[in-house]
C-alpha cells in the first residue's frame, strides 16, 4: 500500500512550512533517509528526508505553504495505485469532526491597479455581494480557510481574516497574506513620482520572523548595563590557543563564550527563560551566537558550553557559522538557547545595544577591542579595552543580579584562570 508523506513538525511551535522545491521527481527511486524536498520554515530552510524507501509515486504539493501534517506526496512500489487525496488537503482533525465541505467556486472580483504600497485598490464590484464573499475561502458553514500560522499572526495583530484575499491553494489565506496586510495598512494616496525606480524587495520568511520576534522583544521591559574589560590576558590566552589548536583557530568570541558559560553557571538567574507566570532556570549554558547571513540574522546554539573546552567551542562555532551562511542549518541547531552573544567588534563597532532574544533573559552585545588610555596603579597606561553591554528582561532579572553577572564576566576576561 502506498505510503503517505506528510509535512513534518521540525521544531517546537512550528505550525506550517513552505515547500521550496522537490529534490526528487515522480517516478524516482527514494531510499530511506534520502533528502526528498527543501522546506522553508520561519527559522531555516532545510532538506526533509524520506521516512521510508520506495518510488515517489505522486507529488501532491509542488511548492508553497502547507500546514503541518498535510499530505504532500505518496511513496510506494512502482505501478502501485495512489489513493485519491487532493493536493494540499488539510490534515485530519484531532477531534474527529469532519472538515466542512468547500463552498462552490465563486467568480473572482475585479481589481483595480496595484496601489503604490503594494496593496490592491478595488473597484466597485459588478457581481452581487453574495458572489463576492471570500472567493472560495469560506466553507458552506462559514469557516475561513487559512493556514494555522496565518491564523496565529492574524490573531496577534488583530486582523480580520474575512477581510483578506488568500493566495494559497483553493484561495487559502497563508502567512504572507496576513503579513502583506500588516505592511500595506489602509489605502493611501499615490506618492509623488521621484526620479529613478523604487526597488521593492519582498520579505523572506526568515526576515518576517526576525521582524516579528524583534517586535515582541521590544515590548519587554528591558534595561541595559555596560562594562569595559582589559583584554590583555584574554588576547594572550587566545594567541596560545591558536598555537595549540591551529585547525580550530579559536577567536575572541570563542574565549568570550567559554567565559560567559562559566559565569552563567555561577549566576543561574541569568541563564534563564521567561515563561509567563514562571522563570525557568536552566542547568546548562546553551549559548547562541548571532550570525549575519544573506537571508537575515540567525542565532545557532552551542549546547553545554560550560563542559566544552574553548577549542571545542571554536570548532562548533565554525561549523555552525559556515552552515548558517550556506543555508544548511537544521531546526535543532536553533533550539534550546539560554543566552545569546552578539559581537560586532569585527565591523569596527565600539559599543552597541542588542535587542533581547525572547524568551531568553539576557543578551550580551560586544564591541571591538581598541587601545585606550586607562589609569593603573596611579599611572596612565594604554590597554586593549573591550566594552560589553548586557540587555536584560526586567521581568526575569534585576539590576543588581545583572551587574554581578557582568562583573564576573569582566573578571574572567581579565584573569581567565578564575573561570576554572
Amino acid at each position: 500500500m502506498a505510503e503517505q508523506v506528510t509535512l513534518p513538525r521540525l521544531g517546537q511551535g512550528m505550525e506550517s512550512g513552505t515547500i521550496v522545491r522537490w529534490l526528487k521527481a515522480e517516478g524516482d527511486e527514494v531510499e530511506k533517509g534520502e533528502p526528498l524536498y527543501e522546506l522553508d520554515t520561519d527559522k531555516v530552510t532545510q532538506e526533509v528526508e524520506a521516512d521510508v524507501g520506495g518510488v515517489l509515486l505522486k507529488i501532491l504539493v509542488s511548492e508553497g505553504e502547507v500546514p503541518v501534517g498535510t499530505p504532500v506526496a505518496f511513496l510506494g512500489e512502482a505501478g502501485e495505485d495512489v489513493p485519491a487525496v487532493s493536493a494540499g488537503a488539510e490534515p485530519a482533525r484531532s477531534d474527529g469532526e469532519p472538515e466542512p465541505p468547500p463552498a462552490p467556486e465563486q467568480p473572482e472580483a475585479r481589481h483595480g491597479p496595484e496601489a503604490p504600497d503594494g496593496g490592491e485598490q478595488r473597484t466597485e464590484p459588478s457581481e452581487p455581494a453574495s458572489a463576492q464573499s471570500a472567493e472560495g475561502r469560506v466553507s458552506a458553514e462559514g469557516r475561513i480557510k487559512a493556514s494555522p500560522l496565518a491564523r496565529r499572526i492574524a490573531r496577534e495583530r488583530h486582523i480580520d481574516l474575512a477581510s483578506l484575499k488568500g493566495t494559497g491553494p483553493e484561495g487559502r489565506i497563508v502567512a504572507e497574506d496576513v503579513e502583506r496586510a500588516t505592511v500595506a495598512g489602509p489605502p493611501r494616496a499615490p506618492a509623488r513620482a521621484a526620479p529613478g525606480a523604487v526597488e521593492r524587495v519582498e520579505l523572506t520568511s526568515l526576515r518576517k520572523t526576525v521582524a516579528r520576534r524583534m517586535t515582541e522583544a521590544w515590548t519587554a521591559p528591558a534595561f541595559q548595563i555596560s562594562m569595559s574589560a582589559d583584554m590583555s590576558r584574554a588576547q594572550e590566552l587566545r594567541a596560545r590557543l591558536v598555537e595549540r589548536h591551529p585547525d580550530e583557530r579559536p577567536t575572541v568570541t570563542d574565549v568570550l563564550t567559554k567565559v560567559c558559560a562559566a559565569a552563567l553557571m555561577r549566576h543561574r538567574e541569568v541563564n534563564a527563560l521567561y515563561a509567563g507566570d514562571a522563570v525557568e532556570l536552566h542547568p546548562t549554558a546553551n549559548v547562541g551566537i548571532a550570525v549575519a547571513t544573506d537571508r537575515g540574522l540567525l542565532v545557532p546554539v552551542i549546547a553545554g558550553c560550560e563542559s566544552l573546552t574553548t577549542a571545542q567551542i571554536a570548532a562548533a562555532r565554525a561549523d555552525l557559522v559556515a552552515r548558517a551562511r550556506d543555508g544548511k542549518l537544521q531546526a535543532d541547531d536553533l533550539e534550546g538557547g539560554t543566552f545569546t552573544i552578539s559581537n560586532l567588534g569585527m565591523y569596527g563597532v565600539e559599543q552597541f545595544v542588542a535587542v533581547l532574544n525572547p524568551p531568553q533573559a539576557a543578551i550580551l552585545a560586544v564591541g571591538g577591542i581598541e587601545e585606550r588610555p586607562v589609569a593603573a596603579a596611579g599611572e596612565l597606561v594604554v590597554r586593549p579595552m573591550m566594552t560589553m553591554t548586557l540587555t536584560c528582561d526586567h521581568r526575569t532579572i534585576d539590576g543588581a543580579t545583572a551587574a554581578d553577572f557582568l562583573r564576573t564576566v569582566k573578571e574572567f576576561l581579565e584573569e581567565p584562570g578564575l573561570a576554572l
